[in-house]
């Protein structure tokens, strides 16, 4: 990890210093998929307008608000295992894999944007359970899994909304 220190207390939890750093890399990135997906859901609930207001307004409160609990789950985890999470735009920017939405887009674009963005952020944390698991790291695999139930049903929920 360039741009971020990595704590030099000592760590003795069972597993590795490489290891741990590999994982917190991996969670940073989780991180930065997470908290842009959480400020795009919150964008939309600010502004999605047409006659499915009421519903996604309240559908995605429900999102940001799981979402902004999860942020704080992911970068614990990432101090737990002695590297500084990260917490700048800039830093979740040169992460994410999920793009900026700058337009206002149509209440049904919202849905869609917000189905790719649920996917690409499970996908981010099934890629860090192979790590994961050959570390040996269950609280870590405990949070991927359950990050990947929410965002795996938030993303059924969202794209059974597009469906005629």
């Amino acid at each position: 990890m360039k741009d971020r220190k990595i704590d030099t207390s000592r760590i003795d939890i069972g597993i590795s210093r490489k290891d741990r750093v590999a994982i917190a890399e991996g969670l940073s990135r989780l991180l930065a998929d997470s908290f842009t997906l959480y400020l795009m859901t919150h964008n939309f609930h600010w502004n999605v307008t047409g006659p499915m207001f009421n519903t996604l307004h309240t559908m995605f409160m429900d999102q940001y608000t799981e979402q902004w609990n999860a942020l704080d789950t992911i970068a614990e985890r990432i101090r737990a295992l002695g590297v500084i999470a990260p917490g700048s735009y800039a830093e979740y920017e040169k992460l994410t894999v999920i793009p900026a939405v700058v337009d206002k887009p149509k209440a049904m674009d919202m849905v869609a944007l917000l189905v790719t963005a649920q996917e690409a952020t499970a996908r981010t944390a099934r890629d860090l359970l192979p790590l994961v698991n050959e570390a040996n790291d269950q609280p870590t695999a405990d949070l991927l899994t359950a990050r990947l139930d929410v965002h795996e049903k938030t993303a059924w929920m969202l794209r059974s909304l597009l469906e005629e």
